[in-house]
């Protein structure tokens, strides 16, 4: 109830009341209700900013997009993890495996190479989390097209590894006769007296000393190219291609253990020792080629040889003797 006013009228001697006028009042009206319509939008608004008067389907929706943005926290503390894993194996993948097999490294422009042209992630805008949901999913693209490469890399570095092993087992490495079975190592590569003419000749392999029918052993896995009496000097005499480059002949053999084109492993029994051809006693005449020249084949016996043997075989193989050929 509004307060009563009077005033004192001094014609009358007598206190009148005061009458309010009709604009004032509508004034006041005025201001209370836009008073009242902005209060209530603030309380709106506020409202409307409050779990107040959210609808359980609401509220659920938020717990939802709350656990959401608590998942998307999680899978790139994982992707995270999975960077530095990869991370590990791309170094070790370029400054180890592909060094150890001569292969050249991965450009990092191309392990960590974006997508580029159309815009992949369009279907995931619009959202009230589009950024972070984009971020993530690229992301995750990433790192996806990075195991991709290193997959493949690693595949082209187990072909590698095969051939290694198999240049490992082609490559001449051990002595055609064994040590137990040697009489001596009776000419080594190089200069030596011819046993015939006397001369001074270049004797381009190694002799074996050792009885008649002693087994001769193939010192790598290869394909036999010809087993015959028909080169000079050789008589009869064994040739073997193992690849990448390298033969070995076996000449002035009493006898053949293999046949043309035949698949042999390094140490089998290939044929046995003798003296045909132009030989002076029984020997096996070793020879080892590598891309069509004779080489020195002392440099090949790592397979079966001890330090101490091979020290002696070296010394021996030095001498400038008589060879038996």
């Amino acid at each position: 109830m509004s307060k009563v006013k009077y005033y004192y009228d001094p014609d009358t001697l007598s206190y009148r009341k005061i009458e309010p006028k009709k604009s004032r009042r509508y004034r006041n009206i005025s201001l209370f209700t836009i008073g009242s319509v902005i209060s209530g939008i603030f309380g709106l608004i506020l409202l409307l900013n409050t779990n107040i008067l959210n609808t359980p389907r609401e509220l659920s929706l938020q717990r939802e997009a709350k656990n959401y943005e608590l998942r998307f926290e999680l899978l790139n503390k994982k992707m995270e993890q999975m960077e530095y894993v990869l991370a590990n194996i791309e170094d070790r993948d370029n400054n180890i495996y592909r060094l150890y097999f001569e292969a050249n490294p991965i450009p990092e422009e191309q392990r960590k190479a974006g997508f580029g042209g159309v815009n992949r992630y369009k279907s995931l805008e619009g959202f009230n989390n589009s950024e972070m949901i984009i971020s993530t999913t690229e992301r995750m693209d990433i790192i996806q097209k990075q195991m991709v490469i290193q997959s493949k890399s690693l595949d082209e570095i187990t072909k590698l590894a095969k051939e290694k092993e198999k240049l490992l087992a082609a490559i001449p490495a051990i002595q055609p006769v064994n040590n137990e079975e040697l009489t001596r190592m009776a000419s080594g590569f190089g200069w030596r007296s011819d046993p015939f003419t006397k001369a001074r000749k270049m004797h381009r392999g190694m002799d074996f000393t050792a009885p008649k029918g002693t087994p001769v052993y193939a010192s790598g896995d290869g394909v036999v190219k010809r087993v015959d009496n028909n080169a000079s000097g050789y008589g009869k005499h064994i040739r073997i291609d193992h690849g990448y480059g390298y033969m070995t002949l076996y000449g002035h053999l009493s006898k053949y253990n293999v046949k043309r084109r035949q698949k042999v492993k390094r140490g089998d029994l290939i044929g046995f020792v003798g003296s045909t051809g132009r030989s002076e006693a029984p020997h096996v005449h070793y020879e080892v080629w590598k891309e069509g020249e004779r080489i020195n084949p002392i440099n090949f016996y790592y397979g079966s040889l001890s330090a101490e043997e091979f020290e002696n075989m070296l010394k021996y193989a030095n001498q400038e003797n008589q060879s038996l050929d």
